[in-house]
């Protein structure tokens, strides 16, 4: 199939569609569908070919890993809520944070017990915070804003013990592996941390508004999101609400099973490490298989916690009634990921990645090539969402254009990993994006619409950065 513009066809459905309607999965099912006919050049194939996207999506390990931890985590998360923990823990919180800056900086205080993984610091966090919200009428833009940025920027920038670190150094090694430079992979890749400006300008942002105070929001503008919760659950979740307003606070409910997670999930990870040869703590880290892990660790203490709460007298029925219900919750977020990665998949197979390849050519000057390919990955990142789709799609071409111009290695691999960071931090499409807007009961494409006025601001100065640093390590 020649490659052309039309692969970037689905992407801009998807795009378009949730401005228009202000929900993202009519977009993702008429993109998805769009793209397959393409692919079959027939409509009843194309049809067919749709279904045959989900169900590989569905049939690779990593992607069952991910739904099934976010089911899991929901299902713990409803425990929590029925045993009183989520009700305890916020009220015991509240009583000592009285403050916008409290919340915020609760919000940071939670990194260094939460860094390993996105997915798993938001899913932990989110809860609890949405809870305090509500007593401090805060906005949940500005702090979901917060959480997304302390997450996605801290871990992108950690050189070990995260989910991260093994995808990346791959990455790189397979970019760097026949050029004779003198360097490793790591070593390569721990001095584009420094080089990631994007990462390092978002988490200034993030501190600074932190402490930067609010305007107090409108009657209007707190009407309106308070009735995007009341829309979701004014009928179905109505009884539930009232349920789980009557539940006795029990902060020890929600703070044995974190901590049990916690503690499972550091040693399980140090475990599959070495397993797997790892001679140091931070090597096991970089080389468990993170998404395994941090599944494993759910479903241990998801056992566990039910034992604990069935000791301290919790009805059988109420606990596997909430587990349920807390998984139910997370299925709009499984469901957008799933459509998501389909997608990407039907635009693949219409040549997305050789297109964009293609069309950057290798005539750039040398100190352009850092520039342009975080702007250009930075564009392509917000289409798909994703931080690692992004750094698999750039990083070999950066790596090339870099060796033909004799621009800067690290600079320009710092370059791809800032692209990535901004796509996931940004795109309506993104994880993180989505389980934050979804946990904290927002409409996604207000919030990624918000989110991205001040990644803009973030991704021009890095922009500018890169052309600066460009020109002097010529």
């Amino acid at each position: 199939m020649a490659y052309s513009w039309i692969s970037l066809l689905p992407f801009l459905i998807v795009i378009s569609m949730s401005i228009w309607l202000k929900d993202i999965l009519p977009g993702l099912v008429v993109g998805l569908l769009v793209g397959s006919i393409m692919v079959a050049s027939d409509v009843l194939t194309g049809t067919q070919q749709s279904v045959s996207y989900i169900i590989t999506t569905l049939s690779d390990e990593t992607n069952i890993k991910i739904v099934s931890f976010l089911y899991l985590f929901g299902g713990l998360v409803g425990m929590m809520n029925i045993s009183g923990g989520i009700k305890g823990f916020s009220e015991w919180v509240g009583r000592k944070i009285k403050t916008e800056q409290g919340i915020l900086g609760l919000i940071w205080l939670t990194l260094p017990f939460t860094f390993m993984m996105p997915m798993f610091r938001i899913m932990m966090i989110a809860p609890i915070i949405k809870s305090l919200i509500k007593k401090m009428n805060l906005s949940k833009q500005k702090v979901g804003m917060t959480m997304d940025i302390s997450t996605e920027s801290t871990i992108v920038l950690l050189p070990v013990a995260t989910a991260f670190v093994g995808f990346m150094v791959s990455l790189v090694e397979g970019g760097i592996r026949d050029l004779d430079l003198g360097m490793s992979a790591y070593e390569v890749f721990l001095l584009s941390i420094l080089f990631n400006f994007y990462a390092l300008i978002m988490l200034i942002i993030g501190i600074i508004q932190t402490f930067w105070p609010s305007k107090k929001k409108t009657t209007t503008s707190k009407k309106h999101e308070d009735n995007i919760e009341d829309e979701e659950h004014e009928f179905h979740r109505a009884c539930i609400t009232k349920e789980l307003s009557l539940v006795n606070a029990q902060p020890w409910h929600l703070i044995v099973p974190v901590f049990l997670l916690l503690a499972l999930s550091l040693f399980l990870l140090w475990k599959n490490g070495t397993d797997l040869g790892a001679k140091t703590v931070f090597e096991a880290f970089s080389m468990a298989d993170a998404t395994f892990v941090m599944l494993l660790a759910v479903f241990i203490t998801l056992i566990f916690t039910f034992v604990f709460y069935i000791v301290r007298k919790q009805a059988l029925n109420e606990i596997l009634y909430h587990f349920y219900d807390g998984g139910n919750q997370m299925m709009q977020a499984i469901s957008m990921l799933i459509l998501i990665w389909a997608l990407t998949m039907s635009a693949e197979d219409l040549g997305f990645s050789a297109f964009v390849s293609s069309t950057l050519g290798a005539f750039l000057p040398a100190y352009m090539v850092p520039a342009t390919i975080f702007l250009i990955g930075s564009v392509v990142g917000y289409f798909i969402g994703s931080s690692w789709g992004t750094w698999g799609l750039f990083m070999p071409l950066g790596i090339t254009l870099a060796v033909s111009t004799d621009a800067s290695i690290p600079l320009t691999v710092g370059a791809v990993f800032a692209s990535g960071a901004f796509g996931a931090l940004t795109s309506p499409l993104g994880d993180t994006t989505i389980t934050t807007a979804s946990i904290l009961d927002m409409e996604l494409v207000e919030y990624a619409r918000y989110k991205l006025k001040l990644s803009a601001i973030g991704g021009a100065i890095s922009a500018v950065l890169y052309i600066l640093c460009g020109l002097f390590f010529v």
